[in-house]
């Protein structure tokens, strides 16, 4: 496992120019040396990494963003924060990585005192189990190479008491691109997205029709969205935009379906009901749903009568 607590120990593993500023760095990726690499290689650095870069033979190498196999072969933007485990591996054929693009490296004590400092981690790409890169047109890509130029002008020009700041709006620009980028892709990539939709009413079949409501409660957004292998926040984001409901909408909606089902099927009290949809107590089962049909569990009941 390598280490990296500053861009200047990175930049000097890469064999590359020390930074004109320590904290933050843009640099073409074409710079550097091929990496090469003879074992499978493990490291993390202890500030923000963002790679808008091609991997020419991406697909003899696998890349993991924590447990997660990051799939680089169809994207070309990741983004890797401070203190998360990168690691490589290549085909036994293949000695080294070929890449182009650029990548920009943000130290989070940059970021100290700005709007940034308590925005950044607010994007849902930065999560551990967020495991597929950016896909981009030319248009977006062009867009954000812009960007990261703009970026480097100010950090080579002179320093003056507008240079933070100039680099900061343009950070945050970046950053909203990025994001509208990835929303559209879950949109674009609509094949995969809805395969995840129908791997969660399987999720959530399985767990309403299991003993688990009775024992365990109802299934929470994290348990949801760890069983999926995606983070809560990414998961809430997709189902967003596919849906127009997040993910504890999704239970919520399959709870009261089966609480429907159970009062319009069978002789079960409410309180019983209630019991085995997994709610401790009766007033939070007929709050809810109330909320969601305009009817008490009652009312919705004597209308079948």
């Amino acid at each position: 496992m390598k280490r990296f607590s500053t861009i200047s120990e990175f930049l000097q593993f890469r064999q590359l120019p020390q930074p004109a500023h320590p904290l933050i760095c843009v640099f073409k990726v074409e710079s550097v040396e091929r990496l090469r690499i003879e074992a499978p290689t493990s490291w993390l650095h202890d500030f923000y990494a963002i790679a808008l870069k091609r991997v020419a033979n991406a697909r003899d190498a696998q890349l993991k963003y924590g447990q997660q196999q990051y799939d680089f072969n169809n994207g070309i933007m990741s983004f890797v924060a401070p203190g998360q485990v990168l690691s490589l591996s290549l085909d036994d054929h293949v000695k080294a990585i070929k890449q182009s693009g650029w990548m920009l490296l943000i130290h989070p004590d940059f970021l100290w005192n700005t709007s940034l400092a308590q925005t950044i981690r607010r994007y849902d790409f930065w999560d551990y189990t967020v495991h597929e890169a950016l896909f981009l047109s030319e248009k977006e890509e062009a867009t954000l190479v812009r960007i990261l130029q703009d970026i480097q002008l100010e950090i080579d020009a002179n320093t003056d008491k507008f240079t933070k700041n100039i680099i900061i709006s343009h950070i945050e620009t970046l950053l909203n691109y990025a994001d509208r980028f990835y929303h559209r892709q879950f949109i674009t990539r609509e094949k995969a997205n809805h395969q995840i939709l129908g791997r969660l009413e399987q999720l959530l079949n399985d767990y309403f029709n299991s003993d688990e409501l009775i024992g365990k409660g109802l299934p929470t957004v994290a348990y949801v969205a760890q069983s999926l292998n995606l983070s809560p926040k990414y998961l809430s984001s997709l189902l967003k935009v596919l849906t127009g409901q997040n993910t504890q909408q999704h239970i919520h909606g399959k709870v009261i379906e089966k609480a429907k089902e159970m009062l319009s099927t069978t002789d079960l009290s409410v309180s019983e009901i209630a019991y085995e949809l997994g709610f401790e107590h009766i007033q939070s089962f007929s709050k809810l749903f109330k909320a969601k049909t305009n009817l008490s569990p009652v009312e919705f009941r004597q209308s079948f009568s």
